[in-house]
C-alpha cells in the first residue's frame, strides 16, 4: 500500500498508543469518508490491516461518501482490496442496509464554514437525518460501539466568559443564524444519541473535535489554518482578514486520531469527550508568524486586509478544550503546532494535492 510518508510516520505513532488488536476481524463502517478526519482514520485502519498476519483478521472497512470520483481520488490505492467497501450515498438523505457492521463511525458534515450559508439544509440533514437512519440500523443490528462525531462548536457564546470549556459548559447558540447550521445540528446529533442509548441500549459515545489540522487538510475548505498552509505552500504572503486575536486550541490529527480510536473502544456510553490541544493555544496572528518564522527562505511576509474603522471582533475570542476527561482514559496530545505544522506542510510534498 504505497501512502504519504508523513501518515506513515503517524501510524507508527498511533500504534504505539492505542490498541487496535479489538478491531480485528470486524467491520467498520465509516461516514464522510472522504473528509479530512474519516479519510485519515481509513488510511491508519488500511495501514493496520497491512501488518496483520492473518488475511481472515482484517478489519472490513466500508467507506460511506457521496462522491465516487472523490472516493477514488483519496484513496488510489484501493484497487484489489478485499478490505476496502466503498459505499456511495448522501448521508442528508435516508441511509438503510441490511450489512451488519460492528462499529460505526459518523463523521458526515458539512464541516468548514464556506459551506453553512450554500447549503444551510444540507449541513443541518447529515447531522440530523443521517444520525436517525444510522442509529435506526443500530437499534435493528446491535454493535459494539458507535463513535458520533460533534463539534466545540457546539459550545456557542459563553457570554463573554470565553476561555475553557468542559464538557457540561453549554453556551448560547442562536438558531436563526445561518452560520448556526452546523452547531444546532451536532447539538440535535448529541440529543438523539442520548435518547437512542436510553430508549434502545445503542452503545454511543461523543466526540467534540477542536481546530484538528494535519495531512489531508482541504486548503479550500475556508477555515484560517487551511487558509494559511496554502499559502505556504504556494509560497504567498499571508493576508489577514481580521486583527488575528482569537485564540484557538489547535490539534494535530494524528494525537486527535488516537484520541477518537480511544473512545470508540474504550470511551463510556453516552458520555461527550472533548479532544484537542489546550497547549496547543495561540492567536490566529501568532499562528501566521509562526508559520513564516517556519520557512524563512520563502521570505514571506503577512499582511492585513480588514476594514479596520469598522471591524467588529469575533464575538467567540477564546475557546480552549477542557480534556481532563480524556485524560482519564490515558490520552494526552504531544504534538505542539509548530511540529504539527511543519508535518503537515510536509505531507504535502508527497502527493496530496495543494488546493
Amino acid at each position: 500500500m504505497k501512502i504519504n510518508p508523513v501518515v506513515l510516520e503517524d501510524f507508527g505513532y498511533i500504534q504505539e498508543k492505542v490498541d487496535l488488536r479489538e478491531l480485528e476481524g470486524k467491520s467498520v463502517l465509516i461516514t464522510g469518508a472522504t473528509g479530512m478526519l474519516a479519510s485519515y482514520m481509513v488510511d491508519i485502519l488500511l495501514l493496520y490491516n497491512d501488518t496483520c498476519m492473518h488475511k481472515s483478521k482484517k478489519i472490513s472497512i466500508y467507506a460511506l461518501a457521496r462522491d465516487e470520483f472523490k472516493i477514488h481520488c483519496r484513496f488510489p490505492y484501493i484497487k484489489n482490496r478485499d478490505d476496502f467497501r466503498p459505499i456511495l450515498h448522501d448521508m442528508s438523505l435516508s441511509f438503510s442496509s441490511q450489512d451488519r457492521y460492528d462499529y460505526i463511525i459518523h463523521a458526515a458534515s458539512n464541516a468548514s464554514p464556506k459551506f453553512y450559508k450554500i447549503d444551510p439544509a444540507g449541513t443541518l440533514l447529515s447531522n440530523i437525518m443521517g444520525m436517525i437512519s444510522l442509529l435506526r440500523h443500530a437499534e435493528n443490528y446491535p454493535l459494539k460501539s458507535f463513535l458520533f462525531f460533534s463539534s466545540g462548536e457546539i459550545y456557542g457564546d459563553q457570554g463573554g466568559q470565553d476561555g475553557v470549556v468542559s464538557e457540561d459548559n453549554y453556551g448560547v447558540v442562536n438558531p436563526l443564524d445561518l452560520r448556526s447550521c452546523y452547531a444546532e445540528s451536532k447539538r440535535a446529533g448529541e440529543a438523539l444519541a442520548a435518547a437512542w442509548c436510553e430508549q434502545y441500549g445503542v452503545p454511543v459515545k461523543i466526540v467534540r473535535p477542536f481546530h484538528v489540522y494535519g495531512p489531508g487538510m482541504n486548503l479550500k475548505d475556508g477555515r484560517v489554518f487551511a487558509d494559511f498552509v496554502s499559502d505556504i505552500i504556494n509560497k504567498r504572503d499571508i493576508v489577514m482578514r481580521s486583527d488575528g486575536s482569537a485564540r484557538r486550541a489547535f490539534c494535530y490529527i494524528a494525537d486527535a486520531t488516537v484520541a477518537f480510536l480511544t473512545i470508540l473502544l474504550r470511551g463510556e456510553v453516552g458520555l461527550p469527550y472533548n479532544v484537542g490541544n489546550p497547549e496547543g493555544d495561540m492567536s490566529v496572528r501568532q499562528l501566521a508568524e509562526m508559520l513564516v518564522s517556519l520557512y524563512p527562505s520563502l521570505n514571506l511576509s503577512i499582511r492585513f486586509d480588514y476594514p479596520k474603522e469598522n471591524y467588529i471582533p469575533s464575538k467567540i475570542v477564546t475557546v480552549i478544550p477542557d480534556i481532563e476527561r480524556m485524560k482519564c482514559l490515558g490520552w494526552k496530545p504531544i504534538f505542539m503546532p509548530e511540529k504539527g505544522f511543519e508535518r503537515t506542510i510536509r505531507s504535502y510534498e508527497y502527493g496530496y494535492p495543494k488546493e
